[in-house]
């Protein structure tokens, strides 16, 4: 029997926890937020995709893995145009065991979006389904008959005299493109959002992963981070 204080080591074989290799990127480009034996949560600027497409591009995850100086494995992504927090497991053992806990929403991700228009609630809650558009590849749109219930839950943080709104985000679900496919179905979409508010002129997408928090499953540690990129900070100022 296991007693309090004993020390125990597990030993994974490589049959079981075969090592991926994948290849190195700049470790120079990491910014850490917070890191253990087993995850790494980093701040991810915008313009860099989190994971690659093909085994030859670089992202985000390459770049982690040469920071970290193994591979690292994404636990939930952002959009390429998405900045803020974004966490990695570190080993094949650690990426089962987190990629539960996002699926029960026990890892609780805010996003900050900065918006057209004043909103009048101080809290709404959208639950339009959505789904791909017929006619852009990239893009999602609401569809209520063929589309998947996303749920997602806005609070109104502050409203500037230029006529545009700081909202905070809640995901309930995780669909592609949900923050900004909900906000813009509502009259509201994001300043500089290329795919839904092509109009605006502001030079980053204002969406940005602003709280990451959990109970970490190995050492049961309560943990909560935070974090502003320099460019959403800018922007944010530049309506304030």
């Amino acid at each position: 029997m296991v007693k309090p204080g004993d020390i125990c080591q597990l030993t994974f074989d490589e049959e079981d926890y075969p090592t991926k290799k994948i290849l190195l990127g700049n470790p120079d480009l990491v910014q850490e937020i917070y890191q253990d034996q087993h995850l790494i949560i980093v701040n991810k600027p915008e313009g860099t995709k989190t994971h690659g497409n093909q085994p030859d591009e670089i992202a985000l995850l390459n770049h982690v893995s040469a920071y970290v100086g193994q591979t690292c494995y994404v636990v939930h992504r952002l959009d390429m145009e998405t900045s803020g927090l974004v966490l990695f497991a570190k080993n094949p053992f650690i990426l089962p065991i987190l990629n539960r806990l996002l699926e029960k929403k026990e890892i609780v991700r805010e996003y900050w979006a900065l918006v057209e228009g004043h909103i009048g609630n101080k809290e709404l809650i959208f639950q339009d389904k959505i789904g791909r558009d017929r006619h852009d590849r990239r893009k999602r749109v609401v569809d209520p008959k063929n589309g998947q219930y996303a749920e997602t839950h806005i609070s109104r943080l502050k409203q500037f005299p230029n006529k545009t709104s700081l909202v905070r985000c809640k995901l309930k679900t995780g669909r592609t493109h949900q923050i900004r496919v909900h906000l813009s179905h509502h009259k509201h979409p994001i300043l500089g959002d290329p795919l839904y508010n092509s109009k605006s002129k502001t030079s980053r997408l204002m969406l940005h992963a602003f709280r990451l928090s959990f109970t970490h499953p190995l050492t049961l540690e309560k943990l909560s981070f935070t974090v502003l990129s320099d460019t959403f900070e800018k922007e944010l100022k530049k309506n304030g």
